[in-house]
């Protein structure tokens, strides 16, 4: 039987505000792009009872047997929309774990990118919405991924318009807990991003925002504070940002070149940390 393989690529977050909480769950909004960093998915139907899952890769370790794959395929046979079709899917994990770049969750959302272009399974928007929140919160962010902006009312404006910026992506030896770092949020910003607008994916708009997030894990991991401060103060660079709730923090450029050099300068300084210099696609 054929072979798919396909790309699950990163996510970051070039801003995010956390602007509320409803009951269990805080509200965020943020300014949301993909870079050409990614997991290789490899998927093909097979005549068994039940789907087989693996991972492979750098960051395999530690993923357990419910994941966000386990969980999408679960929903789907639930929901009868795979017509009891299996499949054996092989993940190969490039994208680090609890970085702040919604590996797993992308995972799942290009399985179903998948599922709907080759017609496996039919599903209407808004129950493809209930079914991604059932996953995880970001899991819709990664249905045809682009660059997009999340209002805290909970509404996602897409653009095709790419915004051209090399990055370097740094994660030391540890990840954050996301559970963990909204725990402690006590304070809440006032929405930016509820009348979504192309421009606010302008450099200089975008270095003037923040992550509310950072302060809480700069805390909590102090070498997190230090690696920012270090790369910013790299020339030619834009701006320096952790993603999500982290532990990743990635430095913007203008240049492939700029971005090449802070990467020599990072390793000299840290050379035990991962990083990857990418760019947004």
């Amino acid at each position: 039987m054929t072979t798919f393989k396909f790309k699950s690529y990163a996510k970051i977050n070039l801003a995010l505000n956390v602007t509320g909480k409803l009951s269990k769950f805080y509200k965020i909004e943020s300014i949301i792009s993909f870079i050409n960093l990614y997991d290789l998915i490899s998927l093909k139907l097979i005549n068994d009872k039940e789907h087989k899952i693996f991972y492979e890769g750098k960051f395999s370790k530690g993923i357990g047997k419910n994941n966000t794959v386990t969980t999408l395929l679960k929903l789907l046979d639930k929901k009868k929309l795979l017509n009891n079709k299996k499949f054996k899917i092989k993940i190969i994990k490039n994208i680090p774990q609890k970085a702040g770049m919604g590996g797993g969750s992308m995972n799942a959302s290009s399985l179903i990118n998948f599922f709907i272009l080759k017609k496996i399974i039919k599903i209407k928007k808004n129950e493809l919405a209930k079914l991604t929140q059932l996953i995880g919160s970001d899991v819709i962010l990664g249905i045809n991924p682009t660059n997009a902006i999340l209002s805290s009312n909970g509404n996602i404006r897409k653009y095709k318009k790419k915004i051209k910026l090399h990055v370097l992506v740094v994660k030391p030896s540890f990840g954050c807990s996301t559970k963990y770092i909204y725990s402690k949020v006590k304070s809440f910003s006032s929405s930016q991003f509820n009348f979504p607008k192309e421009s606010m994916f302008n450099k200089n708009y975008l270095k003037n925002l923040n992550n509310d997030l950072e302060l809480i894990a700069f805390k909590k991991y102090p070498k997190l504070k230090n690696i920012k401060l270090f790369l910013e103060n790299i020339p030619n660079t834009i701006f320096v940002r952790m993603s999500g709730s982290g532990s990743s923090i990635v430095s913007y450029f203008h240049s492939k070149k700029a971005c090449s050099i802070a990467l020599k300068q990072f390793k000299r300084k840290f050379n035990t940390y991962w990083c990857i210099t990418s760019k947004t696609i």
